[in-house]
C-alpha cells in the first residue's frame, strides 16, 4: 500500500505506509550500481551508499529488537556507536546489505505487529518511549537517509 492509498486510513496503516514507502526508497538506491559505485565516497564524510544502507539497518535493528524488543546490542551482534554503523566490511557486497537489510525490516514488522502505538518500549538505553514515537523516528531517520542517498545516486550517475 502506498501513502496515497492510505489517506483516510488509520494512523497505524499510515506509519507502515510511510516507513514502508522510505524502507523500499532507500533499498532501490542501490538497484543496477556496481560494488565499487555503491562503495564511493563523494562526500568528506565516510558516507557512500552501501554504508547508508548499512546504517539504516542498524538503526531499523536498534529501534525496533532492541527498543520494543528488548535485546541488548551484544545480544543482536549489533555495533555500539552510530559511526560504526556506516564503516563497510570487506566482504560486504551490495547483495549481502541488500538482504541484511531485508531481513531487519521482516524482523521489524513482526516484532510490531499487533502492539498499539501506545505501548511502552524499554529496551532502549536512553530510556523508554512509545512504539507511536519509534516510528516517528525511524520515519524521520529513512526519510533523512533517503534524501542523501539521492544525491549521492545521481553524483555517482553523472560520472
Amino acid at each position: 500500500m502506498g501513502t496515497f492509498d492510505a489517506v483516510l486510513d488509520d494512523e497505524r496503516t499510515q506509519l507502515d505506509a510511510f516507513v514502508e514507502e522510505y524502507r523500499s526508497l532507500i533499498q532501490t538506491t542501490l538497484d543496477g550500481l556496481t560494488e565499487e559505485q555503491a562503495r564511493r565516497r563523494l562526500v568528506p564524510s565516510a558516507t557512500t551508499l552501501l554504508g547508508l544502507l548499512k546504517h539504516v539497518t542498524w538503526m531499523q535493528r536498534v529501534w525496533f529488537e532492541e527498543s520494543v524488543g528488548g535485546m541488548s546490542r551484544v545480544d543482536l551482534g549489533l555495533v555500539d556507536s552510530v559511526d560504526e554503523s556506516y564503516r563497510i566490511a570487506d566482504d560486504d557486497t551490495v547483495a549481502s546489505v541488500s538482504a541484511a537489510f531485508r531481513d531487519a525490516c521482516a524482523t521489524a514488522r513482526e516484532i510490531v505487529a499487533g502492539l498499539p502505538l501506545e505501548t511502552v518500549a524499554r529496551g532502549h538505553r536512553a530510556g523508554p518511549r512509545t512504539l507511536r514515537w519509534v516510528y516517528l523516528q525511524v520515519l524521520r531517520e529513512l526519510a533523512h537517509h533517503c534524501g542523501h542517498a539521492d544525491i549521492l545516486r545521481e553524483q555517482i550517475l553523472a560520472n
